[in-house]
């Protein structure tokens, strides 16, 4: 039965508990009979939110006054504690929570907030004409009203910790509603509401802390102000945290757990109000170290036109599992067009064998929180649209959108040629967009008055010194100029652009660095450039002709565009805000390679006369290192096709079922001395042949492919015992390699289409085989083993006679698979028998891909896997 206030509006008060929210939804509804039904739903589903909020935040008892007045809905909403300020931080409308304020705000013809001694009153109003079409906003929220302590936060990406308060926010309410039904989660009462408080104290002075900061940026440095003696509340906060991802992991919680980078990023900003209110000195979120996974120095919030800018095949699924973004050479490679792959599951390019393994492995990542191959490169097959297998490293890093999602981006490369994790996001593509870091400006460049228009001696050489070695040093041409962009915009220019001319002479603007992350990013001016033609007469075209260094002291006029090339430059120099440019071509060989653009915006620095020789020395440098690169490039596709034209074909052996596979080194070179073959012999015995030379070569693989040519040809030829096979090969090896050496085993399985079969073997050096048995029993097969190839031509050669069972498996492999630094051989090969044990009712394939991905992740050698398993017919 409601009450009457003292101006005879309906009112009723309710109860700190969840059960409040309906009753009071009930009330409104029976109080507000003669409004307009719309209105009527609309003011239940605001004081669900606006209930909600006191139950969760204020818990005190709430009171909720309705009434009609023409036509038009009034009502409040009050509670106990008026100390506690509303915290409209906004939330985008999937979020689980934070939407209450948002919504009234939205949805209320006024609406607004009275606060007086004893407690504090939201109400709204609606009008049957809705509400205005741009409803203001509610008034900044106050930091809170203690006296406080400064906490500075260095380096906040947005992105994340709008993620990461999202998820904080859902875990609190989550348990919240738990322990009021009854469910011990281990969290006292007393410890929750002092979560619960704690949690809105940082969200209400981060909020505060944001408003004051100038919007759209990346990172922000973020002043806090907490109580001098929040030290202990942090701690639970803490605590309890823990204690609902724990709920969560095991599914009494209807949130998911938080991902590993929201996990590392609370404990950061933890770590940082205790840390500071003990004294301590400010550690900035992009130095806090990481693990696989969890590196913090992916900032920039994701973007797909920056996927569809990049040249590394990349894909972009999202929590649902479903491709939101596909570039161009992601869809070349697996043969799709991009645009047919956006919307289909991500299952669409997984192997029907490892479908199941990656559904298990993304859900077990949602559930548990926990990653497996997050930030590792890991070697496995991807699906072509036409049915074959596409052998690639997939390196996926998960990105955190503007309004607090997340999404997974995989970076995929032909096996045999292998990304390298960046500190950069994995999403952020190239042409590059690189963020300048104050921090470490000289003097001189701090800022964009006082800069001194000529280096001094020693600053010029060490600029020259700094942008050669930043090229040299990288192990991709586009990440290397992404550094050199770095190291000029910190010390010369605002701006540094590299245009570089492809293969079939097209012009491609491969690098944009800006100096502050306030600048404008231009991203249609990145990519393909129009042709350089006859018409064009610009400042670009002609660098990209041969001449320059040249500078321009204002901005070209639009009546000098005469051609599309000089149209788009001028375009570039007015979205820079350029007031002086240099633009020089870049030399080499004879060859223009592209040209190097350096912009100044400040009117008091702008580039002079005085300033050609410089970058004049540099593009000489800038453009010596591109050409090196390419050239490096070049030797490595060269060496990445010639391995693969030494992978062979397996043979059909009948029911003798074969799979193999081979990785390149996620860390060194493309091409190796690692091995596999097999093939059938005159008399119908199956050869199997794994090896490993010396060297992470060409070297090495050249001494390979002999080594394998005159193994298939003395088994051929003289079909006979494998430790004789092995021991002529030695001597063979030892009159074309004296000083080289390598591992090698024949083996032969020898039986009938019935069986039963077994595996004579001889081993030069080589790890030993393993017996898998149909029912996970392992056994090593160490018997047969010899010195390594290349040591003693002479010494005999023992061979190994082993049974091998139906339905069981022998897997020869490379010490790639398993040898790690600091890590004793038993150990490894302890962890292989463990691995294989599992799988061993798997079909080959699924074995051979879930060794490689369980094991082969982030190897730093090459990796060969070559498995037989007997089949009798049925």
């Amino acid at each position: 039965m409601a009450d009457l206030d003292a101006r005879g509006t309906p009112s009723r008060r309710f109860p700190p508990a969840p059960e409040s929210v309906a009753e009071a939804r009930r009330f409104v509804r029976a109080a507000l009979g003669g409004a307009a039904p719309d209105l009527v739903d609309t003011a239940q589903l605001l004081v669900s939110e606006l209930v909600t909020n006191v139950v969760l935040h204020a818990r005190t008892e709430a009171e909720v006054t309705a009434r009609v007045d023409d036509g038009t809905v009034h009502v409040r909403v009050g509670d106990r504690r008026p100390d506690r300020g509303l915290v409209p931080h906004g939330c985008p409308p999937y979020a689980g929570t934070g939407q209450g304020l948002p919504l009234v705000a939205g949805l209320s013809s006024r609406r607004g907030v009275e606060t007086g001694a004893g407690g504090k009153t939201v109400w709204f109003e609606l009008r049957p004409e809705g509400p205005p079409r741009r409803p203001d906003d509610w008034e900044p929220a106050a930091p809170p009203s203690v006296p406080g302590t400064t906490v500075t936060l260095l380096d906040v990406p947005a992105a994340l910790y709008a993620a990461a308060q999202q998820h904080r926010h859902a875990l609190l309410r989550e348990v919240t509603l738990a322990v009021a039904a009854g469910h011990d989660l281990g969290v006292p009462p007393k410890d929750l509401a002092v979560a619960l408080d704690m949690s809105q104290l940082i969200t209400a002075s981060v909020t505060a802390a944001l408003r004051r900061e100038p919007s759209g940026q990346a990172i922000r440095s973020l002043p806090l102000s907490v109580p001098p003696d929040a030290e202990p509340a942090v701690q639970t906060l803490r605590a309890v945290l823990d204690l609902a991802e724990e709920g969560a992991r095991d599914e009494r919680l209807l949130t998911l757990p938080a991902l590993p980078r929201q996990r590392l990023f609370h404990q950061w900003l933890f770590d940082q109000i205790v840390g500071q209110l003990a004294g301590r000195h400010p550690t900035a979120w992009t130095v806090v170290p990481g693990e696989p996974g969890v590196s913090p120095s992916e900032l920039v919030a994701w973007d797909a036109g920056q996927v569809q800018a990049s040249r590394t095949p990349t894909i972009a699924a999202d929590e649902r599992n479903r491709i939101i973004a596909a570039n161009g050479p992601a869809a070349d490679l697996l043969g799709w067009h991009a645009d047919d792959l956006v919307g289909r599951p991500l299952t669409t390019l997984i192997p029907e064998h490892l479908r199941r393994r990656h559904i298990a492995a993304f859900t077990s990542l949602l559930l548990s929180g926990q990653p497996r191959i997050l930030g590792r490169s890991v070697p496995l097959p991807a699906l072509h649209r036409d049915g074959r297998l596409v052998p690639v490293r997939l390196f996926i890093q998960p990105q955190e959108t503007a309004d607090g999602r997340t999404v997974f981006v995989a970076q995929l490369a032909p096996r045999a040629s292998v990304p390298a994790p960046s500190a950069r996001p994995a999403g952020v593509a190239r042409p590059s967009v690189a963020r300048r870091v104050p921090d470490r400006l000289p003097p001189a460049a701090a800022a964009d008055t006082g800069r001194e228009s000529v280096l001094p001696t020693l600053e010029r050489l060490s600029l020259l010194a700094d942008t050669a070695a930043a090229l040299s040093n990288a192990p991709h041409l586009d990440e290397g100029l992404e550094q050199v962009g770095r190291v000029l915009t910190g010390r010369l220019a605002d701006w540094c652009v590299v245009d570089l001319f492809t293969e079939d002479a097209q012009v491609e603007r491969v690098s944009i660095v800006y100096h502050s992350s306030r600048d404008p990013r231009p991203e249609e001016y990145q990519g393909v450039l129009p042709p350089v033609s006859d018409a064009d007469r610009g400042p670009l075209a002609r660098a990209l002709r041969g001449a320059g260094p040249l500078l321009l002291t204002e901005p070209p006029a639009p009546s000098e565009a005469a051609g599309p090339l000089d149209a788009h430059y001028l375009g570039l120099l007015r979205a820079m805000g350029a007031n002086s440019v240099v633009v020089a071509p870049l030399r080499a060989r004879r060859q223009i390679l592209g040209a190097l653009t350096l912009a100044r915006r400040g009117l008091d620095a702008p580039f002079g006369e005085e300033d050609l020789p410089l970058v004049d020395d540099l593009v000489r440098n800038l453009a010596l290192g591109v050409d090196n690169l390419r050239l490096y490039q070049e030797t490595r596709n060269i060496a990445e096709r010639l391995q693969r034209s030494l992978l062979p074909r397996l043979p059909d052996a009948g029911n003798l079922q074969l799979a193999a596979r081979y990785a390149a080194s996620s860390a060194t070179a493309q091409v190796g001395g690692d091995w596999y073959d097999s093939f059938v012999l005159p008399d119908g015995d199956i050869a199997l042949v794994i090896g490993d030379v010396t060297g992470h070569n060409l070297d090495a693989a050249i001494a390979m492919s002999q080594l394998r040519s005159m193994l298939r040809g003395i088994a051929v030829d003289r079909q006979e015992p494998p430790e004789t096979v092995l021991h002529r090969l030695d001597m063979a090896n030892h009159s074309l390699y004296r000083e080289a050496t390598a591992t090698c085993i024949y083996g032969l399985v020898k039986g009938t289409e019935n069986g039963p079969w077994r595996l004579l073997h001889s081993s030069a050096g080589h790890l030993p085989p393993l017996l898998i048995h149909e029912d996970g029993r392992t056994r090593y097969l160490e018997d047969g083993s010899g010195l390594l190839l290349g040591v003693d031509p002479d010494a005999p050669r023992p061979q190994g006679r082993n049974a091998v069972p139906a339905y069981s498996t022998v897997l020869l492999y490379t010490d790639g698979l398993i040898e790690r630094r600091e890590e004793h051989l038993d150990d490894a090969m302890e962890r292989l028998r463990r691995h294989a044990s599992a799988l061993a009712r798997e079909p080959l394939d699924v074995l051979c891909d879930e060794l490689l991905i369980g094991l082969g992740a982030d190897s730093d050698d090459d990796i060969a896997v070559l498995a037989v398993r007997p089949v009798p017919p049925r």
